[in-house]
C-alpha cells in the first residue's frame, strides 16, 4: 500500500529536503569549524569584530 505524501513528484520532495537543510537545519546547527557557533552567530560576531 502506498503512503500518501504532500509531494506529487520526486523533484518536489528533493526541493523540500533541500529547503529544510539549507533554510532551517544548517543555519541553526552549530559547526565545529565556526567555533561551535551557528552560521548566523558567526556572521554576527564577524560583523561586530570587523566594524
Amino acid at each position: 500500500m502506498a503512503v500518501p505524501t504532500p509531494w506529487n513528484t520526486r523533484l518536489e520532495l528533493a526541493n523540500a529536503i533541500f529547503e529544510y537543510l539549507e533554510i532551517w537545519h544548517n543555519r541553526k546547527r552549530r559547526h565545529s569549524q565556526l567555533g561551535w557557533l551557528t552560521p548566523i552567530e558567526f556572521e554576527r560576531n564577524r560583523i561586530i569584530t570587523v566594524a
